[in-house]
């Protein structure tokens, strides 16, 4: 989980660079954060570890409930011009 969200802060920054592909850069710069990215990942884990051993439906739906949950908690996180539910 650490090293998903500390790859999208890297990242961020160069998400849409379609320049040099060099891997000699910082790794934090003034423009590095967590994206929608980190979001939707933490809102996965917490439907996961909540619906350890239940059904597909409940799995299912614990994922939207806790994904327009996270998204609405950071609605500014990058999410391409969408606006949660």
């Amino acid at each position: 989980m650490y090293g998903a969200i500390l790859g999208d802060m890297i990242g961020a920054p160069y998400e849409f660079d379609r320049g040099d592909k060099t891997k000699n850069f910082p790794l934090f710069v003034r423009s590095s954060q967590f994206t929608d990215d980190s979001v939707m990942t933490i809102a996965v884990a917490e439907a996961l570890m909540d619906t350890m051993g239940q059904s597909d439906d409940a799995i299912r739906a614990a994922l939207v409930k806790s994904m327009q949950k996270w998204g609405r908690k950071y609605p500014h996180a990058g999410y391409q011009g969408c606006t949660p539910a």
